[in-house]
């Protein structure tokens, strides 16, 4: 291989970003696969503020969309970060386990009626994690699990990473026992964001955690996203009431307004005369994906007007999909302000109020066991 005809390393940045109300300092990674790739991550949240990929004019594009500073993610929160112990609602924010009771914080109350969401007042969202940059030929010694990646495949030589880390304690926004939280970040060459968890626990507790991520194909602050087409691999989707909790009920989407088996564009039937879609104002809906659990397959794709496309692949039992429709007119973001429906999320993850529902795949982790999950946000070549 000539020098000329060489792929370019990749390539990792850090730098201060900004400064918590409390004084906390917070660093910026940005991962660069030399390739126009570029993943932009802070330490509070775990948070992607940026994803730059080329778009199909070959000129960079932003697709992630969020605020542009801390204050923003403090005032609005789960824009491209992780969420956790538990994504998604718990019903009145109440579970039982093990024949104990547990009462957490309810910070969501859609239709009047309230629930904990995506982790408590405190999620993990708002956490600062720890972050080590490394690349395949430096995994740190400490990171067994990571070396055991790397061997199975999931890392290439050419991938950039970020290990991400935090602890959360017994009793955490109300929660049982420890819980050890390893978060994998890699950016290939192919312009591939490959997400590993890893996560244990010191007593048994329900963990489902998923990223929050907003994307907008056009390009953050492009408008709504109203013009995407999306096709799922999900025959089936869990209705929820009015206080989006599901109903227990896995629904078929055929001849119903949730049904992307087929490409459809986001906005055709978004405001349809549908109790669904008048709970969530839109979609906000989980789906049922077509997948056993645990096997790594096609979830969705996500299509722009110019043919920018995105998949999400995943060994999660469904994903979330939200069209934004709480987004404020006028969030400022890196690439300027945007709009309502703005961007759409694309969460894999469990169920929600799975804690509550034995009929849905389980979400409790004891001691001894290893969650590991896997989703890959890909963007193919036309």
């Amino acid at each position: 291989m000539t020098d000329e005809t060489k792929k370019p390393d990749p390539i990792v940045e850090v730098e201060q970003f900004g400064k918590l109300p409390d004084g906390t300092v917070v660093l910026h990674y940005t991962l660069k696969n030399g390739l126009g790739g570029e993943l932009e991550v802070l330490e509070y949240g775990g948070t992607v503020r940026r994803f730059t990929v080329p778009g199909p004019d070959g000129q960079p594009r932003n697709v992630i969309v969020g605020p542009d500073t801390l204050e923003g993610w403090v005032k609005e929160p789960y824009y491209g970060q992780l969420i956790g112990r538990v994504a998604n609602r718990i019903a009145h924010g109440k579970f039982s386990l093990d024949g104990k009771d547990y009462t957490l914080a309810t910070n969501n109350a859609p239709g009047g009626i309230p629930c904990a969401l995506h982790g408590g007042e405190e999620g993990f969202n708002a956490r600062v994690w720890k972050l080590r940059a490394f690349f395949k030929e430096n995994i740190p010694a400490e990171a067994e699990w990571v070396k055991a990646e790397a061997a199975a495949g999931t890392l290439g030589e050419d991938d950039a990473c970020l290990l991400l880390k935090l602890d959360s304690p017994d009793g955490d926004q109300g929660y049982p026992g420890a819980l050890h939280a390893e978060v994998l970040y890699i950016l290939t060459p192919e312009n591939t964001w490959r997400i590993v968890y890893h996560l244990t626990a010191e007593a048994p507790t329900p963990v489902a955690m998923t990223q929050h991520a907003y994307w907008n194909l056009k390009g953050c602050a492009q408008g709504d996203i109203l013009d995407h087409t999306l096709q799922l691999s999900a025959a089936r989707y869990t209705p929820v009431n009015a206080g989006l909790i599901p109903t227990g009920e896995l629904a078929p989407v055929a001849g119903t307004p949730l049904d992307f088996t087929a490409p459809r564009a986001l906005g055709q039937e978004i405001d349809a005369d549908n109790d669904q879609l008048r709970f969530g104002a839109g979609y906000d809906h989980n789906f049922v994906l077509d997948h056993p659990e645990g096997v790594l397959a096609h979830a969705a794709t996500l299509t722009a007007p110019d043919g920018m496309k995105m998949e999400v692949w995943t060994d999660q039992p469904g994903i979330q999909i939200y069209t934004g429709n709480y987004i404020p007119d006028g969030l400022q973001t890196p690439e300027g302000p945007t709009v309502r429906r703005g961007g759409v999320a694309l969460e894999t993850q469990h169920f929600a109020d799975s804690v509550n529902r034995p009929e849905f795949p389980s979400i409790i982790l004891r001691p001894g066991q290893v969650l590991r999950s896997v989703t890959e946000y890909r963007f193919p070549k036309a």
